[in-house]
């Protein structure tokens, strides 16, 4: 499983994949946050946070990380090189497991660099440090958490499909609908007493709780609880091809 976790990651950097990646989430937000004037913008905003950059970044990595994990299984059943590699000595979750490590190794490739951001605002502050920083803290473990769930869903999208586009717009109808469709659907009335259950389905009302800066438990069991559900999702897909 190690080794199909190096080939995956090896992969993202012997072509351009990683290194893109990483530069346009970077150039993106940084655009959004220094250069574009608007809500967004911290300069214009006068306050030491960083809390526009976890805005923009759940969006930005909507479409990201679809794009990455879109050839992890589909390029694999184009080319038949699935059927060997189903052959070989490892369960099927065990290749699973090593291809969501590898994008997911990837997402926090891409937010290292951006804590440069965190050490300009804390710099900017007036006095120097007057920044929430366990805010910010718990914020970048939320979007950390909040990018795993997105590469387990197109690890999964990934699966059902030979073709990377389909593959691509399924992650990111997925990724959409669990970021935010749960909030919509909980403001039905029609839901009555359940509509706090259904808003608690829902990836952005744990992100939100994180970004207070309380790391609650129950809000990263409930990461690895998606997380793990679509990876059995995606062995249960992959297992299909035996039946």
């Amino acid at each position: 499983m190690i080794t199909l976790f190096i080939k995956e990651f090896t992969s993202f950097f012997s072509s351009l994949t990683g290194y893109i990646v990483i530069i346009v989430f970077l150039i993106v937000n940084g655009l959004f946050l220094w250069v574009f004037p608007g809500e967004f913008n911290i300069l214009d905003s006068g306050y030491a946070t960083l809390e526009p950059f976890f805005i923009i970044s759940p969006w930005i990595f909507l479409f990201l990380v679809p794009a990455v994990t879109m050839r992890m299984i589909a390029e694999e059943k184009r080319t038949g090189t699935i059927e060997l590699l189903l052959t070989r000595p490892l369960r099927d979750v065990e290749i699973v497991i090593a291809k969501f490590f590898a994008g997911v190794v990837l997402v926090i490739f891409s937010l290292i660099p951006c804590l440069i951001y965190f050490i300009t605002v804390f710099l900017l502050g007036n006095p120097p440090g007057n920044i929430d920083t366990g805010g910010t803290w718990g914020s970048f473990i939320g979007l950390f958490f909040l990018a795993t769930v997105y590469v387990s869903i197109g690890v999964f999208a990934s699966s059902l499909s030979d073709n990377q586009i389909i593959a691509f717009l399924v992650a990111v109808l997925f990724s959409f609908f669990f970021f935010i469709g749960f909030e919509y659907i909980s403001s039905i009335e029609l839901f009555g007493d359940i509509q706090e259950l259904i808003l608690n389905l829902g990836i952005n009302e744990h992100y939100s709780s994180m970004s207070r800066g309380v790391i609650d438990s129950r809000d990263i069991v409930y990461f690895i609880l998606v997380d793990g559900l679509f990876i059995m999702f995606t062995r249960i897909v992959l297992q299909s091809r035996k039946w």
